[in-house]
């Protein structure tokens, strides 16, 4: 029959040398993660033709603090604002009137805050300059656009508890009418 030895082979020291070395190749290798997650992060502002990566951002914020949605990750709101770059290319009005506006916007942000509109921490701060500028054009054109590109795409209607249109299934009275299970019963 075999003896086993069941001291330790590790001692103390041989630990702490074993720490020493990792903690600085760990620390290595999270800044690497955070700098790839960093460039990663804003890559789909930069394949953008007319608009500036930096204004896509920006509307990105926007789009955000308008219909404010915690359930909805970034890339419903990249998807619903991504077709003004096209519409920019086509036409220098758009183009103008989205550059002017996210400038505008930036402006007021660093009057008040020292830092443009995307850099703005709270929210709330951020609504208040929104609210500043919603008579604008610009605010109108992107408040209205965002009804249709966001509220539009079928991977948020879940989300919300939208079923879609029951047109072809028979209307509403055959399909979901009496499913309320959330009021009292009467």
């Amino acid at each position: 029959m075999r003896e086993v030895d069941r001291r330790s082979k590790h001692s103390r020291r041989v630990f702490l040398k074993g720490a020493a070395t990792a903690v600085p190749v760990a620390a290595v290798a999270a800044s690497v993660a955070v700098s790839v997650a960093v460039s990663v992060e804003g890559a789909w502002a930069d394949e953008t033709s007319a608009l500036s990566p930096a204004t896509m951002k920006t509307l990105l914020k926007v789009a955000r603090d308008i219909y404010p949605h915690d359930v909805l990750g970034d890339s419903y709101y990249i998807t619903a604002i991504k077709p003004w770059d096209g519409k920019a290319a086509k036409d220098p009005a758009v183009k103008s009137l989205i550059s002017d506006g996210i400038t505008r916007l930036d402006q007021n942000a660093r009057d008040r805050h020292k830092v443009a509109y995307a850099e703005v921490p709270w929210e709330a701060d951020r609504v208040v300059l929104l609210k500043e500028i919603e008579q604008s054009e610009f605010f109108q054109k992107v408040r209205g656009d965002l009804i249709v590109s966001l509220y539009n795409q079928k991977e948020v209607w879940p989300r919300f508890g939208y079923e879609g249109s029951s047109a072809e299934h028979g209307g509403y009275i055959n399909r979901g009418f009496a499913d309320i299970d959330w009021l009292p019963k009467a």
